[in-house]
């Protein structure tokens, strides 16, 4: 499984050790973002957009060198699930030269040996079966003739029963053998054994059974060798057994014995049959090999030699022939006096899959195998995963987020790098305005055009709201309100592509947006090594590059040293300063990165509704979770008796009890009451965990509770709602104030969609409901232009008053101009606009609604008089 020579794909295979390719990894990532955050820093990048791409680049480094490392134990999982189904086809990849790759190529030979075990156990089963279903069958035949009279029990007929029960006594033997060698049982009885008489024996044996075949012995007399003799003579029967049933009839078996060197001695057999190719003649002593061919046989009696050789401390192989001669030669190499006589259960087992060694082939390596009895089983294509190089990240959210994404997504990937090279161009070095509506169009049609769920109601829904939210860019000069409309259609598109109900899936939605830029790095690297491959585009690509590195590298050396040749460039050339070129660097890759996770989570949604808060165990009563909301209800009603005083006591009251105003006084509380509702939402919330709801008693008492506290609740909402209204008449508006005015009546919202899911008890569509009410909120707090509208309400008090604030004016942005310049007196509008920056300057992708108008402001030069800031 080893590639000739350096793969490009994983760029550490060459390190051998594990640990140090860990080091490696660390500290290139490390080294690499350090690097990034100093260039971004240096060309004044702002933080936010620095950051992630820092944290891009470290990843991007670590999946490039981490490609490889750990993807043979995944495909290890994976192939000993499949040999737990009985498939030991499956190979892992090992390229690698640390311990992870030596450990793969181990579980190689493994998978080898345990498939061609299972192969040879199938084989042994049938051939055991035929081989007992023939003499069985021919018994059989014969008692029913002797049973019915048709055969009489004379010499030949049991003679022809004999050689039948012979047949299957031997095949009992071999069977018994082999249960020896491998339970290790019986150790060697060594004598004194003389070869001759040994051979004789075994010939004499052998020409019984009458198959036409001629022996040739050659033994020098007096060859007498210390050994196991009933072994021994094991060893050259199945020898002898084998040579004669590749013989045909009329040939000839020859054995020769005689010395080899002072220590060894040798025995031969020769046959005249067909042969053993080279590439089998390991093969032949494995346990349950039989030739293809035919020829008979269990495939025992060769493995039991080669055992009993080991066992003596010899060894035995497949020898060339003399001259060519056809036929098998095999020869046994044996000590004349074993010093050491080897135990049987320290004895080298007859292998499966795996020739025993001998001196003419060498033991194979960790890396190789022999080949099986059958042709071999080729490794599998590599999977989408090892294609890929693999890292940690395939494994991340396993059981929420199986890998369901298609094999490759070029078209994800381009038109993400398209998506960002066009805001690198667009969004730099202008305000927020039509260039900005093109980047999120396009970015926005490419990942609902991937989506999976694009043509779900939920999804449409959040696509209209996304397209009102994000036009505020072009409607609204205000960026504050640019920020807020493109938060919430992040949460608008996680929570459509990933089909989130409740709201905790919808904050898992979130996040999976930010953790899709981890889980799709196996699509990315499956996808760039797909289109790598592609005939033209890669080579044209990579030719460009290294034109355009070219052409800066030797233009500029030419242009700085010629000043006719540097003239022609500065007028062919755009005047790209470097720190405006690393900032659109930065904005491509944060973009176009940010774009192509929003793609992968449309291709892969996670399983966000599976997360969930810990199951609740309810109290065992009912007054463990009614006596504290029982108490909260005491408090708001107490706060509304509170409330209700200075109604009927005036402003006189208020100013008796409190030492305050009464705009002081509806001023204190309104942030209290604002987080007193807040939490009364969470309280309702975690009573609906908590209470028992057993019984009719128990959700009715539910209900009563909850809905009493509900209503307590839309009272302190509108005791809020009116103490800002008061405060702001008193004392002016601004943009915070409303905006807190509209959270708040969010807020009162939520608790009467709550109040509809108490009385139908079904609160499913609860949280869409409320995601969607806060971004038609927003969206008209957007089309409301409020920067104009807290203006005109600032003019109105000045008319009602004379009092206005005109430090606060000049704070707001140009949505508010128009307002100011049509409604002030001419002197103060002078004052609030003088010093304002011509709205009309930038080009058509800068063109805003709010900036277009302002820039037809004009109320003359200069502040007015008696101006005053």
């Amino acid at each position: 499984m080893r590639a000739d020579g350096p793969d490009p794909d994983r760029p550490l295979d060459a390190i051998r050790s594990i640990k140090v390719k860990f080091g490696l990894l660390v500290g290139l990532s490390v080294v690499t973002a350090a690097l990034v955050a100093e260039i971004g820093d240096r060309a004044s990048v702002p933080a936010w957009l620095s950051v992630p791409v820092t944290v891009a680049a470290g990843l991007a480094v670590t999946q490039w060198l981490a490609r490889g490392m750990t993807s043979p134990l995944r495909e290890m999982t994976d192939a000993a699930a499949r040999m737990a189904r009985g498939d030991y086809s499956r190979r892992v990849t090992a390229t690698s030269s640390d311990e992870v790759g030596r450990l793969a190529r181990a579980f190689n030979t493994m998978a080898t040996d345990l498939g061609t075990a299972d192969q040879q156990r199938r084989q042994l089963v049938a051939t055991v079966s035929h081989e007992l279903r023939t003499p069985l069958a021919a018994q059989q035949a014969l008692l029913e003739n002797l049973a019915d009279g048709v055969t009489r029990p004379d010499e030949a007929t049991l003679r022809g029963a004999l050689a039948q029960s012979e047949r299957l006594s031997d095949l009992v033997g071999d069977l018994l053998d082999l249960s020896r060698v491998e339970g290790g049982a019986d150790g060697l009885r060594l004598g004194p054994v003389d070869v001759g008489d040994l051979v004789a024996r075994a010939v004499g044996e052998a020409s019984v059974g009458g198959r036409g075949v001629g022996f040739v012995t050659d033994v020098p007399p007096g060859l007498v060798v210390s050994a196991d003799a009933a072994r021994l003579a094991q060893v050259v029967a199945n020898l002898l057994d084998n040579a004669v049933r590749h013989t045909p009839g009329g040939g000839e078996v020859t054995v020769r014995a005689a010395g080899d060197g002072p220590d060894h001695w040798a025995l031969e057999v020769l046959d005249q049959g067909p042969g053993i190719p080279a590439d089998r003649a390991q093969q032949i002593f494995t346990r349950y090999w039989t030739a293809q061919e035919g020829g008979g046989g269990t495939g025992l009696g060769l493995a039991i030699a080669s055992w009993v050789c080991d066992l003596h401390g010899g060894s035995i192989a497949v020898v060339p022939t003399v001259d060519g001669a056809p036929g098998a030669r095999i020869r046994a190499v044996l000590p004349r006096d074993p010093a050491t006589p080897v135990s049987a259960a320290a004895a080298p087992v007859p292998p499966i899959g795996r020739p025993a060694p001998s001196p003419t082939t060498e033991e194979p390596t960790m890396s190789t195998a022999a080949a099986p009895a059958t042709p071999p089983v080729s490794a599998p294509e590599p999977t989408a995963a090892t294609a890929a190089g693999g890292s940690f990240v395939e494994s991340l959210f396993v059981g929420m987020w199986p890998g369901r994404e298609p094999a490759t997504a070029p078209q994800a990937l381009f038109g993400s790098l398209a998506v960002g090279a066009v805001a690198a161009l667009v969004l730099p070095e202008r305000n927020l305005g039509l260039g900005t509506l093109v980047v999120l169009l396009l970015a926005g049609a490419l990942v609902w055009r991937t989506a999976l769920l694009r043509r779900h109601p939920w999804t449409v829904f959040s696509a209209a709201l996304c397209l009102g939210l994000g036009a505020l860019v072009v409607l609204r000069a205000a960026e504050w309100l640019a920020v807020l409309a493109l938060l919430v259609v992040a949460v608008l598109v996680t929570t459509a592509l990933t089909g989130a109900r409740r709201l905790v899936p919808m904050a898992g939605a979130a996040a999976a947006w930010v953790l899709s830029a981890v889980r799709g790095l196996p699509l990315l690297g499956r996808t760039i090594s797909a289109t790598s491959s592609h005939r033209l585009l890669w080579p044209v690509l990579r030719t460009a590059a290294i034109s355009l590195v070219a052409l800066v590298v030797f233009g500029g050396l030419f242009a700085s040293g010629d000043a006719v040749f540097g003239s022609w460039v500065s007028r062919l050339v755009p005047d790209l300063a470097w720190d405006s070129l690393i900032l659109r660097t930065f904005v491509f890759v944060l973009v176009g990165g940010v774009v192509l996770a929003g793609c992968y989570l449309a291709l892969n949604p996670p399983k966000v509704e599976a997360l969930a808060l810990p199951a609740a165990r309810p109290v065992a009563r009912a007054w463990e979770w009614l006596v504290p909301v029982g108490i909260v209800v005491a408090v708001f009603v107490a706060f509304g008796v509170a409330q209700a005083a200075p109604m009927w006591g005036g402003h006189d009251y208020v100013l008796r009890t409190t030492g305050m105003s009464y705009a002081d006084y509806v001023h204190q509380g309104f942030g209290q009451l604002t987080v007193a509702t807040v939490l009364t939402l969470a309280t309702i919330a975690l009573a609906v965990r908590k209470a028992p709801q057993r019984t009719r008693r128990d959700r009715l008492l539910l209900r009563v509770a909850l809905g009493v506290l509900c209503l307590l609740t839309l009272g302190v909402v509108a005791s809020a709602l009116f103490r800002m209204a008061v405060y702001q008449e008193a004392f002016g508006y601004t943009v915070l104030r409303v905006l807190v005015d509209a959270f708040e009546l969010w807020l009162g919202l939520l608790v009467v969609m709550v109040i509809v899911a108490g009385v139908r008890w079904s609160g499913r569509w609860l949280p869409r409901a409320a995601l969607a009410s806060g971004a038609v909120v927003l969206l008209a707090i957007g089309l409301a232009n409020p920067e104009g509208w807290v203006a005109s309400k600032n003019i109105e008090r000045f008319e009602e008053t004379g009092k206005i604030d005109t430090a606060y004016l000049t704070t707001l942005g140009p949505d508010a101009d128009p307002v100011i310049a049509e409604r002030l007196p001419t002197n103060l509008a002078q004052c609030v606009l003088a010093g304002r920056e011509d709205a009309a300057a930038g080009d058509l992708l800068e063109w805003n609604l709010g900036r277009a108008r302002a820039a037809q402001v004009d109320v003359g030069s200069g502040p007015g008089a008696g101006c005053t800031r």
